[in-house]
Parts: C-alpha cells; sequence; structure tokens
C-alpha cells in the first residue's frame, strides 16, 4: 500500500493536476483522401495535440479517397442538419476542395479562419474563393497540390516560362513534350486548363470564379486550335505516371506533372535527380485540400485549438513538406526557418513562393471545367 502511495505521489509530482482539463473530451477528424491522411493525423498529428493538451484525445475516420471520399462527408452533414441534431458528431474535416463550397451554401460551416493565429498565415486565393463560391474566412487549408512543367535540363537548358514560350519550343522540338491529354491523370487536365487561361478570349478569372455564363464557352475556338496544333507536335502519355516514366527514359523533354508526385519518384530514384520544375505564366491549377469545422461541432474551441496546431509553421513543415513533399496551405515564407537549406532547396527554388502565390490557380468552376472537357474531346485529336 505504502508502495502504491508512493508511486501515485511520483505520478501526481510528474504530471500536475493543475495540467488536467477540468473533464476530457475526443476530438472527432472525418477525413476523405487516401489511407495516409488517416495515419497522418492518427500518427502524427494527434499525439502532437494530446501532449500539448494533456487529457484529450484526438480520433480520425476515414470516408475514403478521392471525391466519393468528401461527398460522403457532405451527405453526413445533409443527414444532421435534416435530423436537425444540435451538436454534430464531427469536430474537424478535411475535404476537396469541391465540397467546401456547397457546404458553406448551406451553412453548415463556422467561420473560424479570423479566430485562430494561423489564420494570417494563409495567401493564397483558393483560401478565399472554391470554385466559384466565396468561403473566405471558413477554411484553412491543409496543404496545397500543384501541377507544374518537368524538364530535363540536359535536354532543355533554358526551360520556357510562359505557355507562349512553350508554344514556341514545342515546333522547334516536335515530340520532346508529352502530356496525357484529358485521359488517365489530372495533370493533363491541368495543362489544358491552364491552356484556356493562357490563350482563351474570355475573362480567365471568370472561369475560376464565376458566375458561369454560356457565351463565355463561345470564346475557346482560336486557343481549341493553337492546342490542336500543339498536340500534333507533342507526344501522348498513358497517364500522370507515364508521363513521369517517359521522362525518366529520355523519351520525351518536358512534361506537366503533379509536384509532389514528381519529388516522390525522384526521392525513389525512379526520375533522374537532375530533373527541374518550371511554372509558366500566367499559371497552372493545383487543388488544396480544407481544414473546415462544422457550425454545429460538439467541440468548436478544441477544433480550432487543432487546426492551429496542424496549421502552424513548425508542423507544416515536418508534417506536409517533409512527410508528403505537397506544398504547405499557409504561406511558404512562413515555413522556410523550419526547414533546413536542402529541404526548402528541393521544393521551393525551381518554384518559388512568389511564383505559387502568383501562378498557383485553381480548376475552373465547375460547369466551365465540363465544357472545357467536352470541347477538348470535340477539337483536339
Amino acid at each position: 500500500m505504502k508502495r502504491l502511495s508512493a508511486m501515485a505521489a511520483l505520478a501526481l509530482s510528474a504530471f500536475p493536476l493543475s495540467a488536467l482539463p477540468s473533464h476530457a473530451d475526443e476530438l472527432t477528424v472525418v477525413t476523405a483522401g487516401d489511407q495516409n491522411m488517416v495515419d497522418y493525423i492518427n500518427q502524427y498529428l494527434a499525439p502532437l495535440f494530446e501532449k500539448a493538451n494533456p487529457g484529450h484525445t484526438v480520433r480520425a475516420v476515414g470516408t475514403g479517397p478521392g471525391d466519393a471520399g468528401s461527398q460522403k462527408i457532405l451527405e453526413r452533414f445533409d443527414a444532421q442538419a435534416g435530423a436537425q441534431q444540435k451538436t454534430w458528431d464531427t469536430d474537424v474535416a478535411v475535404v476537396h476542395e469541391k465540397f467546401v463550397g456547397p457546404m458553406v451554401s448551406k451553412s453548415y460551416l463556422a467561420k473560424y479562419r479570423g479566430d485562430i493565429d494561423t489564420g494570417k498565415l494563409v495567401t493564397r486565393d483558393n483560401a478565399k474563393m472554391a470554385l466559384g463560391t466565396n468561403v473566405e474566412g471558413y477554411v484553412m487549408p491543409m496543404f496545397n497540390s500543384q501541377t507544374a512543367i518537368a524538364y530535363n535540363p540536359a535536354l532543355v537548358p533554358n526551360p520556357p516560362k510562359s505557355y507562349a514560350e512553350l508554344v514556341d519550343w514545342a515546333k522547334a522540338h516536335p515530340k520532346q513534350f508529352g502530356y496525357n491529354g484529358i485521359k488517365g491523370g489530372a495533370s493533363g487536365v491541368s495543362f489544358v486548363m491552364g491552356w484556356i487561361y493562357a490563350f482563351g478570349d474570355g475573362d480567365a478569372s471568370k472561369l475560376m470564379n464565376g458566375p458561369f455564363e454560356q457565351a463565355e464557352t463561345e470564346k475557346w475556338g482560336g486557343a481549341l486550335k493553337k492546342l490542336a496544333d500543339f498536340t500534333t507536335n507533342a507526344t501522348l502519355t498513358p497517364g500522370n505516371a507515364g508521363t513521369l516514366d517517359l521522362l525518366s527514359r529520355g523519351e520525351i523533354a518536358m512534361g506537366p506533372v503533379w509536384v509532389d508526385m514528381f519529388y516522390s519518384w525522384k526521392a525513389d530514384g525512379r526520375l533522374p535527380p537532375e530533373m527541374k520544375l518550371v511554372l509558366p505564366a500566367p499559371g497552372m491549377p493545383g487543388q488544396p485540400m480544407h481544414y473546415v469545422i462544422p457550425e454545429k461541432a460538439a467541440h468548436k474551441e478544441l477544433a480550432e485549438k487543432f487546426v492551429a496546431l496542424a496549421t502552424s509553421p513548425k508542423v507544416q513543415a515536418e508534417g506536409i513538406v517533409k512527410r508528403f513533399n505537397w506544398y504547405p496551405g499557409i504561406d511558404a515564407n512562413h515555413v522556410k526557418a523550419e526547414l533546413d537549406d536542402a529541404t526548402w532547396n528541393k521544393l521551393f527554388v525551381d518554384i518559388s513562393p512568389e511564383d505559387l502565390a502568383s501562378k498557383g490557380k485553381p480548376f475552373p468552376i465547375a460547369p466551365y471545367n465540363t465544357a472545357i472537357l467536352e470541347a477538348y474531346e470535340k477539337s483536339v485529336k
């Protein structure tokens, strides 16, 4: 008995009662995405948060990869709103960009970004507009996934800095630019959307932010004809991985890629280490995943603390940049001090934070996106 009392006293001296919350809460984080998203929260973010908030716990629930995972979260919110539940079973959700707009429009989300310290560290426009819906204040980007043009500097010593320069380069180097059209991967789709932003006769900002106007879809004829001509000089690849594979084997010299996939292939030795990236003007689309907090979350204050931790410079550096080769959700300049030179030079020398802020574009809103893909199918063979 004396021994038990001594052990209890030792435990209390190491962990004072003042550190314990008046009651312990379990924070539920529901996330779309692959299993690595669930593992990231349960194995990395949760222990950090629980250490900083003794007594509270974090539990991540995955809803599956791709848009389907975010759709399940939206349906979960629809069901709880329909049942008029006073508190919901989700404290924080991680969702794809295209689902944030409907959640805001349905008044499901709390406007919390201004209440956390890291809110002011976000600079990209995709934290203000999500495919045509004003979402400012309702979202914090977890990370930004970006497309860019990968190239072999041995074959391309002076890479094109714009879509216009790329056209000239492709004419001079037939079949050395490769992309997957709009089939088998979104890097090719991103390239096509960037092409319309660059060469379409309409208003590119309207394509990204809306509203949809049918007349706008009739302003792409010249751009699509130009793209059809360009594609005759290009190599069509079988997908995102196919573009990287052809680059690795030297069968093409340039092509659009997802940046995180590019760096993962380099780290695995599947791409030569000398390969580089360029983000051509006026820019190419990428997409974030967002942290959102339901308006009727049971533990809203704790949820805000979780998102603030997850979007802090140190966690963004270690968790987002180093672990996944993703670009941070907050401005990269705020993350720089937390990164070693090698990591910074790997991710931010070819494409600077300023490049990301000015040339990292959103995809068009859904009706324009669909219209561009349909027009491509008819015009580009």
